[in-house]
């Protein structure tokens, strides 16, 4: 192994300390990779839902969001929308949509890889899973500015309702309607998926950094590491 590669991948673990510290060595990697899993489970469930509230709908019209569709009372929250001039709500984010399970599959296993990374470039591999909630929710309030602040002029009702921004999470209001965001299950899994990731990754570096400054003292002194 090559000076770069060893800078890269990091020490190897000795046998003798795996045998004689086993949750050292196997709790960071084993956090790493449940927190992968974690984000895989998170495809096959809701992220996000917002629900609206009217004299007429004192039950409320839900809508949730998978990270690539919609589900719910999608139609009935475009009729009342086409009345304000909002855009129908599958037209959001049809790149993110489009690409978001090959997306969330490669973040899962960057993590994983990060998993035999034993340096500081594991950090990097892992940033865009412990990015990608605040990611999600940031692109998520982008495409719901965008459809607030754009309404269609030539709608029946926009001379009653003015531009307006409605909250990625939390509660609004615009006219007689009240809008309730929450996070789903998916996203709690993605959030907790980060929280793992970085106790894991600073569980590794303690584990492996007197390693590393071990293989660099003997490397000063032309010592084998």
């Amino acid at each position: 192994m090559n000076d770069i590669t060893q800078r890269i991948v990091g020490p190897r673990t000795p046998a003798e300390l795996k045998r004689s510290h086993p949750l050292r060595y196997r709790l960071p990697a084993g956090l790493l990779a449940a927190a992968a899993g974690l984000l895989l489970i998170s495809l096959f469930l809701p992220y996000w839902q917002i629900t609206m509230f009217a004299p007429q709908y004192p039950a409320g019209l839900t809508v949730t969001s998978y990270v690539n569709r919609m589900a719910g009372a999608v139609d009935e929250v475009n009729i009342l929308n086409q009345y304000i001039g909002m855009k129908p709500l599958e037209s959001a984010a049809p790149m993110e949509k489009r690409f978001a399970v090959i997306l969330i599959v490669a973040m899962a296993l960057l993590v994983v890889a990060a998993v035999k990374i034993h340096s500081p470039f594991a950090t990097w591999l892992a940033l865009p899973a412990i990015l990608y909630p605040l990611i999600f929710l940031a692109d998520l309030q982008f495409w719901l500015a965008d459809f607030g602040l754009n309404l269609d002029p030539h709608a029946p009702l926009n001379m009653s309702v003015k531009p307006f921004v409605p909250h990625v999470l939390g509660v609004g209001y615009v006219g007689q309607f009240k809008s309730v965001a929450l996070p789903c299950s998916g996203l709690i899994l993605a959030m907790i998926a980060t929280v793992l990731i970085l106790t894991g990754l600073w569980l590794q570096r303690r584990a492996y950094k007197p390693l590393r400054d071990g293989q660099f003292q003997a490397a000063l002194k032309g010592d084998p590491a």
